[in-house]
């Protein structure tokens, strides 16, 4: 473990919170490492297996609540969130966002994928600050994360005072609701630690009842299996079903527990520009994103989280999509582009087609 012999602790605590704020970060906190009292809750969510095909989880097992395992040494985790709603955001956002769902022919891109890959930005502003840490105190272990290892990163910020648990697991802050961020900067500093904040959710339920798929099965319990976020970006495999139809015309993601909150009136906007909203990503129909070939797909979500899910599930997504705008009463044109891509389509994205074509023709 490194020291912090002759060094002013809170000063020092108050001088990375500056740098924070100067890299971009809208808080930082400061958690102690033993998380022991959240393994039964990780325990059983694995063992219901609400994880769905995420393997991972399982394999990491309780590495995930136990920091000194996934980092030896580590005595501290810095915990770091930072605000992404895009610099234009309009003050009647949700509405607009809640406008977007209901168009059965526009696409709907979670509102954090629709500006850079937030793994990239944080990662490197995470590794600034801690290297500007080290300039401070010298050489110093330290590992930086951002939604990239078995870390519970919620349960982090909510131990360090960043955020606490919405009931539907999402991290959420007085100030800035749940539209933000979070990264951590493991460390074998003994940096004083803050205090964790309490939860404010009250009686509120507005998350379980919005979710399209009741993905939320009770409050701060998420079947992964359900969630429309698991099963656009997480999944690789046919969407089940019975689900697609709740899908409507989300096809990267889904925003409804985080618009129906009473906390996102409080969201704040980023102060980077990285999470300005692409063009192409914001405002597009599900024609415009369908008629996309593999090279524009790879050209237009270049540096976007949106590349990572390739361009298979990509397809697999807004076939679904297409299907549900048919399914609304929509126009030929779809039915046209989805049958004249039916026959070049891999079998997974084919199924899909097929499903969307099963859609009842509207009478002329």
């Amino acid at each position: 473990m490194s020291e912090l012999a002759g060094l002013d602790g809170p000063a020092l605590l108050a001088q990375l919170r500056d740098w924070a704020a100067a890299a971009g970060f809208s808080q930082i906190g400061v958690a102690d490492v033993d998380l022991g009292s959240a393994e039964a809750g990780l325990l059983a969510w694995l063992h219901n297996g609400f994880h769905g095909s995420m393997d991972y989880m399982a394999v990491h097992g309780l590495k995930r609540a136990r920091p000194a395992e996934l980092v030896p040494g580590t005595v501290r985790v810095i915990s770091a969130r930072m605000d992404y709603l895009p610099r234009a955001t309009p003050a009647d956002w949700q509405a607009l966002e809640w406008q977007r769902v209901a168009t059965p022919t526009a696409a709907t891109v979670s509102l954090y994928a629709r500006g850079r890959d937030y793994h990239k930005v944080l990662r490197t502003r995470l590794q600034r600050l801690a290297d500007r840490l080290a300039e401070a105190v010298g050489p110093f272990g330290h590992r930086v994360f951002t939604d990239s290892a078995p870390v519970l990163e919620v349960e982090l910020a909510q131990r360090s005072g960043v955020a606490w648990r919405g009931k539907h697991t999402l991290a959420l802050h007085r100030e800035a609701g749940s539209m933000f961020f979070l990264g951590e900067i493991y460390v074998d500093l003994p940096l004083p630690l803050t205090p964790p904040i309490e939860a404010h959710c009250g009686s509120c339920s507005a998350c379980l009842a919005v979710c399209p798929t009741q993905a939320i099965v009770a409050p701060y319990r998420l079947d992964a299996r359900r969630c429309i976020s698991y099963l656009t970006i997480e999944h690789d495999g046919p969407i089940p079903l019975e689900l697609r139809p709740a899908l409507g015309n989300r096809v990267y993601g889904c925003d409804d527990c985080q618009l129906v909150c009473p906390w996102n009136k409080f969201a704040q906007r980023a102060t980077l520009p990285d999470f300005d909203a692409r063009a192409p990503l914001d405002g597009a129909t599900l024609l415009a994103l369908w008629a996309w070939s593999g090279a524009e797909f790879l050209q237009r979500t270049e540096g976007s989280a949106i590349r990572r899910i390739g361009w298979r599930r990509w397809r697999r997504n807004l076939a679904v999509g297409l299907g549900n705008a048919l399914r609304a009463g929509e126009d030929a044109a779809i039915r046209c582009a989805l049958q004249g891509a039916r026959d070049a389509a891999d079998p997974l994205v084919r199924e899909h087609i097929d499903w969307a074509l099963a859609a009842p023709q509207r009478e002329s």
